[in-house]
């Protein structure tokens, strides 16, 4: 079974002042990773699922995604930012911490959106958004957000 997320896709302390440096820096991660063959191609089909409504959910939390021929495998790459920054959230409330998805274009339906809604289940107990906001440990990241999508992914 592929990993959906490793320690490698994760970033404690992520640059950016707004929401497009952001998702820059992150998709170098799954860049790193062998995990898209463009990089460009994926950061712009980001960009352009982003100009349609913000991805910013409230609590302080962004999740944006591109669903692309440029993506190998379904990726998530998780980020703390060094310093909140304005997403035009639906809550208001500046971001804090990002969930930045690849999702292969040709994967069933939509994969994304089964990966968001597994995410939202988790992401709406304080607890749970307490650890990711707190802990300095990835593995504890990478098992917390794994058992968050059990049975969500299917490609």
């Amino acid at each position: 079974m592929i990993k959906v997320i490793t320690k490698e896709l994760i970033d404690l302390s992520v640059d950016g002042n707004e929401p497009n440096e952001v998702i820059k820096n992150m998709a170098k991660l799954i860049d790193a990773t062998g995990r898209i063959s463009d990089f460009e191609g994926y950061y712009q089909s980001v960009l352009e699922r982003e100009e349609l409504t913000s991805t910013g959910i409230g609590f302080g939390i962004a999740i944006p995604h591109g669903k692309s021929e440029h993506v190998k495998e379904c990726t998530i790459a998780f980020g703390r930012l060094k310093e909140p920054i304005n997403w035009q959230s639906l809550d208001d409330t500046p971001v804090e911490m990002v969930f930045l998805l690849a999702v292969p274009k040709e994967c069933a339906g939509d994969e994304h959106l089964k990966i968001i809604a597994s995410l939202s289940r988790r992401l709406i107990h304080e607890d749970f958004r307490g650890l990711l906001k707190t802990t300095q440990n990835a593995n504890v990241i990478v098992r917390e957000i794994t058992e968050s999508l059990a049975g969500a992914i299917a490609c």
